[in-house]
């Protein structure tokens, strides 16, 4: 039986692509004079100049070649060295790749095992490029849905468990979440875990917003509980913590028995991250401490300006992100998000992400 549409060159999975909601708002609207963007994942902060300067010298040493897809060596290093200081860990090194823009690596988990027929459960909300990784494997995305307790978001990890069917292959979970700000507990990732571990299924974990939280230094990590041969990718990168958005430079952690598999598939999809990017990675990882408290005590800031304006509005629900640095209100009254984005841009000049798009 085939799946292919005879009017189409590609699989339907492919066709059916649309641009998220977020994209119909911000792309036909960047660069308006004057404009408020405040749809994309990012600070204001311009990569500090250390970061820069190490890239620049990268370049000027001639370091403009081809490199390792899993990462060059001297990053690789530091970045063992980084996640075992913060984790308290002694982490196989041979699990560690930096293939390029985190982005990729979840595309990565995503390709390696998802298929037509498969199940992606997602905790939701989510970014909703996350969906779109998924789906265009062919697999089905079913979101399961935190929710708010006692003024905080919450994840039912029992009913996370119960909603799995016998075609799901992956649960996909962001802590610190964008947009909710919940993070997940301990003792949550260690029940979900053991769970993935006794059904065999993959465990994608982002852990993009690690340092961005409002409660201690880093955020509880599944790799604090994790085997060497779990089913658990961890992805994670330098856009948010270091105020790297636009240097697309993203790690992941995979099983060490699949380490030659990914890296294949890093040759296939980047053939590696620029080695002048890497070395930025680098001078982030040794002495960017300095930076992610700055830009956390910032974020704390805008926080707190949010639950002071938006909070005491009658017709505004916002709950206090415990990290990231996403506000994420329900107003009353409205049914569509993607119309009020709209609406706030044209006749406002501030730009926000619609909701569940």
């Amino acid at each position: 039986m085939s799946f292919l549409n005879p009017d189409s060159f590609f699989k339907p999975e492919f066709d059916d692509l649309e641009f998220t909601g977020i994209s119909r708002i911000a792309v036909p609207n960047m660069g308006k004079p004057d404009l408020l963007p405040l749809w994309f994942g990012e600070g204001d902060a311009v990569t500090p100049e250390f970061i820069r300067r190490a890239a620049q010298q990268a370049l000027d040493d001639g370091q403009t070649f081809y490199a390792n897809a899993r990462g060059i060596p001297a990053l690789r290093d530091t970045l063992k060295t980084y996640l075992d200081r913060i984790y308290g860990l002694d982490i196989n090194p041979d699990r560690l790749l930096v293939p390029g823009p985190t982005m990729i690596t979840v595309a990565m988990a995503a390709q390696a095992s998802l298929t037509r027929g498969d199940q992606a459960l997602v905790v939701s909300p989510y970014w909703p490029n996350i969906e779109r990784a998924i789906q265009i494997t062919g697999a089905e995305v079913t979101s399961f849905a935190q929710e708010q307790r006692n003024g905080r978001w919450f994840l039912d990890v029992d009913g996370l468990i119960a909603a799995v069917t016998d075609r799901t292959r992956l649960i996909y979970v962001n802590s610190p979440c964008n947009p909710s700000g919940w993070v997940m507990t301990p003792e949550q990732q260690a029940q979900l875990l053991e769970f993935c571990r006794a059904r065999n299924i993959l465990l994608l974990a982002d852990e993009v917003y690690h340092r961005l939280v409002f409660e201690g230094d880093v955020a509880p990590s599944f790799l604090s509980i994790a085997r060497d041969d779990d089913p658990l990718i961890v992805v994670n990168g330098f856009s948010k913590s270091w105020a790297m958005t636009g240097w697309r430079l993203g790690w992941m952690v995979v099983p060490a028995n699949r380490l030659e598999q990914f890296m294949v598939m890093a040759q296939c999809f980047t053939t590696g991250a620029p080695t002048f990017i890497q070395a930025g990675g680098i001078a982030a990882l040794q002495d960017g401490e300095p930076l992610v408290r700055e830009l956390r005590e910032q974020y704390r800031t805008g926080r707190e300006l949010v639950m002071q304006r938006l909070g005491g509005h009658p017709r505004i629900e916002v709950l206090r992100p415990e990290g990231a640095f996403y506000a994420f209100p329900r107003i009353k009254g409205l049914t569509d998000s993607l119309a009020f984005a709209q609406t706030l841009v044209e006749q406002e000049n501030v730009g926000v992400a619609p909701g569940y798009t």
